[in-house]
């Protein structure tokens, strides 16, 4: 049985609150200011690259995270901050994509960015 607490009010009325209340209300508002990038890392004729390195940098700290694709060539990137602009590039053997931003600006929780291989 979950222990309760009870807290007064100025009118004499009492309201009951689990402890896990606050706990959720934090959780959901840390899920507005929290986002995640994904994609798939292609070469030039389209094909999904194994092996391709997927840089994300925070433009705020110049911090880098890196992922190293699978065969499928997707990447993902989680517990990104919504107030902070990220840079993403993808290397290849001697091959790079265009970096891409997920901006401040851009509202989706999830966001899908592919990254296409280029020559240098």
């Amino acid at each position: 049985m979950r222990k309760l607490l009870a807290l007064a009010s100025l009118g004499g009325v009492l309201v009951w609150l689990s402890p896990g209340a606050s706990a959720q209300r934090r959780d959901r508002e840390q899920e507005s200011t929290v986002r995640s990038v994904q994609g798939v890392v292609t070469d030039p004729a389209g094909n999904p690259v194994e092996g391709a390195v997927v840089h994300l940098k925070n433009t705020k700290t110049l911090q880098i995270r890196s992922y190293i694709t699978k065969g499928d060539g997707a990447y993902s990137f989680h517990g990104l901050s919504t107030n902070i602009d990220y840079e993403l590039k993808a290397e290849h053997q001697g091959l790079s994509s265009d970096v891409r931003t997920l901006s401040v600006f851009d509202s989706r929780k999830s966001a899908v960015i592919n990254l296409r291989l280029n020559k240098k």
